[in-house]
């Protein structure tokens, strides 16, 4: 007949397996008594998506690959990837930089200037 263990025994044994220097920041830090070793996992973080439900590297892939390959480097990346990130996170330094560049498109187009 197999033994049944409680969950204060099952809590002993586990906080007994643990190297001392987690068990002292569990008695220190936590406070053995308010330990939960049984605790449920978090949820993930939702994962950010922009009003077209796509992530900021669906749009950083998306973009590039509409792209000729003239031109581009590691820094041209990191500043589509920087502002994919930030106007997925809905960040007002992105979207300001956004805003004036479609500005700027709209200004040198009334002028006629490519």
């Amino acid at each position: 007949m197999e033994r049944t263990f409680s969950d204060s025994e099952k809590k002993q044994a586990i906080f007994d397996a643990m190297s001392p220097r987690r068990q002292k920041y569990i008695r220190n830090k936590v406070g053995y008594d308010k330990w939960d070793p049984f605790e449920k996992p978090k949820d993930p973080i939702d994962i950010r998506r922009d009003k077209s439900r796509r992530t900021s590297q669906m749009l950083v892939r998306e973009f590039l690959q509409s792209r000729p390959l003239e031109g581009y480097s590691n820094s041209y990346g990191r500043g589509v990837l920087e502002m994919a990130i930030g106007i997925v996170n809905d960040d007002d330094r992105y979207l300001a930089m956004y805003e004036f560049a479609l500005w700027h498109n709209h200004l040198l187009a009334e002028e006629g200037i490519e």
